[in-house]
């Protein structure tokens, strides 16, 4: 990583933050504090606003309330549930993520280098050649994790990334990104996968209609039965948000 940073120091928060498109209170009221070496997992129904919290912290979308990064150096990337691939190389489609990045004093030889580590990273640097479009529905998350891996981010956000993989492509992302843990960077992922959620983070976020009632380390979570929705969430009782 670029710069290392004691583990549990305060990276980013939202306070009172709510969101609202047209007449839907997307979320309501929500303060969230994310650290240095987190893996927290964004967990609730269809609707739960996951989504929404994964771009508000990423800076996509304007709230009413306060949202501030506490290391203004810190560099932030966004990983999508079906991430789109340019029409170039596995090779090129890193080359450019590095270039659009702007990377201080990194020149061309150093962009190459770093795109070769990212590649072998991920598992794909027998691939370069290939189209970028014409690689499976698990490799191209490899390559999106690839690129965001190549900029060296403090943090990293992630909407749903195994949500269309089979098994073993799942378990290949979930393997990647427990290395990128292992390495110090911080992770908030959203997922509908409990099991990945308790296999992966150190947190688990429960959002319910908009609000945060649940922030809690994986096992409490897992483990406390403090909030009767979230065990009907557990149970698998509680899929949908409609009241």
């Amino acid at each position: 990583m670029s710069q290392v940073q004691a583990p549990g120091s305060p990276l980013l928060r939202v306070r009172d933050a709510s969101v609202r498109f047209g007449g839907v209170q997307a979320l309501r009221g929500l303060t969230l504090q994310v650290n240095r070496g987190d893996f927290i997992a964004l967990v609730g129904a269809n609707g739960s606003g996951k989504t929404t919290l994964l771009r508000l912290l990423h800076g996509l979308l304007a709230c009413e309330g306060e949202r501030e990064l506490l290391d203004a150096q810190a560099l932030q990337v966004m990983v999508f549930q079906r991430p789109f691939m340019l029409r170039l190389s596995v090779w090129h489609n890193v080359l450019l993520a590095l270039w659009l990045a702007r990377v201080p004093h990194m020149g061309r030889a150093e962009r190459s280098a770093r795109a070769r580590q990212a590649l072998q990273r991920v598992g794909l640097g027998a691939l370069r050649e290939r189209p970028a479009r014409a690689l499976s529905g698990g490799e191209q998350q490899r390559l999106a994790l690839a690129r965001a891996w190549a900029v060296q981010p403090q943090v990293m956000f992630l909407d749903e990334p195994t949500a269309s993989l089979d098994p073993s492509a799942k378990r290949e992302i979930e393997t990647l990104l427990e290395g990128f843990r292992a390495d110090g960077l911080t992770l908030v992922m959203s997922t509908h996968n409990l099991g990945q959620a308790k296999r992966l983070a150190t947190r688990v976020v429960y959002l319910d209609r908009g609000e945060l009632r649940l922030d809690l380390p994986t096992a409490r979570f897992f483990a406390d039965h403090v909030d009767g929705r979230a065990d009907l969430f557990l149970k698998g009782e509680l899929s949908w948000n409609l009241g």
